[in-house]
């Protein structure tokens, strides 16, 4: 039943019925597909050719075309120049002939102007699309100190640009893939054409062309429709808003994803060290990256487990800590009603609550929200003998650390994956919490991404620039990373 009420929409909407040579009658059949009595920004001009002394209309959305471009470059030519075809009068770049309304209706929706001329059967699409978009703005998410600052925006065209812009190949290809039955929506694959593996492609391109769906605005919707794992806490597809970093990833052999109204792109396939490395690494000298990636991978261990080994320590393997400190923790702990994995989870969850918070007010007011916010309950939450001080070290410990996680894919699972630590680590101490961590690495490495392993090239071992929890120096990289099998595995010579 579902199936038939699309395919009968989907014929109502969008004509299979074929353009004729009536211009009248075609000016017929475009009213009543896009409702022109009640679809204010639809538009038409009608108006008679020079070069054939025919009457012609022309059609468009005047919210999304360039309506100056429009007046100079179509309608003028066709009022004064001489010719013997459309292709050679109008000076518009992309010409394309059209026979079907379902193209007609396509087009329009994607900014184009549709000329028909009495007496052809074809119609002529061309391309004077103007999407409002914000200027090339600076990078919020992944921001770097040194290295390019300019980030991805919503138009599909400037991004491919800011991509073109950073390789320069001809072999770089950009190809457009339909999807939607409502809404025929583009994704567009950047790759290599001499680099990128074929069985990739293919594998990337039947997810994306298997999709039945009504619409998919943009890429973060797209992301949930084409991974693997959909319920897995671990994400399998790089999310990115950098076009430096793209183009990196491209230039190794990898697929970036593309679409209109996205800021962001998407990376195929990915490891886990695709989520823990960040674009300043390599603009850093060597050591100076390596260090900072020594702090990210600490930052990692900290916000996942010391939350939980704090829980376990105390409560089961007190003999592990120095007397002085054990006397000072249960000191602190005296007047406190609550058991102690209740504290952390509480504190947990308010730190939370502040981020949160902060990134939902408005800009001036989030900074002030959040420190003032955590000052406030932290030194309540003491003074009223709820939560005791050491347990705020650990919580703002763990919280901080999550920060330096730049990645927001990677920065949710290690959140969450705390709670689930801290947990575990309430019922039999370090035993339960190194069976949970053991368990959660063992599934971690049985994830593939468009069939790569999650920990390749360290497990299993692949031929790579071993740009793993260190990197090389970016002299003796000669090799791309061999366990996406592209056609050139060798980077120098």
């Amino acid at each position: 039943m579902r199936i038939f009420s699309r395919q009968q929409n989907n014929n109502s909407t969008t004509s299979e019925k074929k353009i004729i040579g009536s211009l009248s009658s075609n000016i017929r059949e475009m009213k009543q597909l896009f409702s022109y009595d009640i679809n204010k920004d639809f538009s038409l001009r009608t108006l008679t050719t020079r070069f054939n002394k025919r009457e012609a209309c022309i059609f468009y959305y005047g919210s999304i075309v360039d309506g100056e471009r429009i007046n100079l470059h179509i309608i003028k030519p066709l009022l004064e120049n001489e010719g013997d075809e459309v292709s050679n009068i109008v000076s518009i770049e992309n010409i394309e002939k059209i026979k079907e309304y379902e193209k007609v209706v396509q087009n329009i929706n994607s900014g184009k102007a549709i000329l028909f001329i009495d007496g052809d059967t074809d119609a002529y699409a061309m391309d004077v699309a103007n999407f409002q978009h914000r200027a090339i703005p600076k990078s919020e998410n992944e921001s770097v100190v040194k290295g390019p600052q300019d980030a991805f925006t919503e138009s599909l065209d400037n991004n491919i640009s800011l991509i073109r812009k950073q390789i320069h190949n001809n072999q770089l290809i950009n190809e457009g893939v339909q999807i939607g039955i409502r809404s025929h929506d583009e994704v567009n694959l950047l790759y290599l054409k001499d680099l990128v593996n074929q069985e990739l492609l293919d594998n990337v391109r039947k997810r994306i062309k298997e999709l039945e769906v009504d619409n998919v605005r943009n890429i973060e919707l797209l992301e949930q429709y084409i991974e693997e794992h959909p319920y897995s806490l671990i994400p399998t597809i790089l999310y990115s808003e950098k076009p430096d970093k793209a183009a990196s990833y491209i230039e190794d052999g990898y697929i970036v994803l593309l679409m209109e109204s996205s800021s962001a792109c998407l990376i195929v396939p990915v490891t886990f060290w695709s989520f823990f490395h960040s674009p300043e690494d390599r603009y850093l000298r060597f050591f100076y990256g390596n260090f900072t990636r020594t702090i990210r991978f600490i930052c990692l261990l900290l916000s996942l487990l010391v939350s939980a080994a704090f829980v376990a320590i105390t409560n089961y393997h007190s003999e592990m800590l120095p007397p002085d400190l054990l006397l000072a923790i249960t000191g602190s702990r005296e007047r406190v009603p609550f058991p102690l994995i209740m504290e952390i989870l509480l504190m947990e969850i308010a730190f939370e609550l502040i981020r949160e918070a902060g990134l939902r007010i408005p800009n001036p007011l989030g900074p002030t929200i959040g420190i003032v916010g955590a000052l406030i309950l932290g030194q309540a939450a003491v003074e009223a003998n709820i939560i005791s001080p050491i347990i705020v070290i650990i919580v703002a410990l763990s919280g901080l650390s999550s920060f330096a996680l730049a990645d927001l894919s990677i920065n949710y699972m290690v959140r969450l994956m705390r709670f689930i630590f801290i947990i575990c680590a309430g019922f039999w101490g370090m035993l339960s919490l190194t069976a949970a961590f053991f368990l959660f690495f063992m599934y971690a490495a049985s994830i593939k991404s468009f069939g790569v392993p999650f920990f390749s090239p360290l497990s299993p071992h692949y031929i790579s620039t071993k740009d793993t929890v260190f990197r090389q120096f970016i002299k003796k990289e000669k090799f791309r990373p061999g366990y996406i099998r592209p056609k050139d595995l060798q980077k120098k010579r």
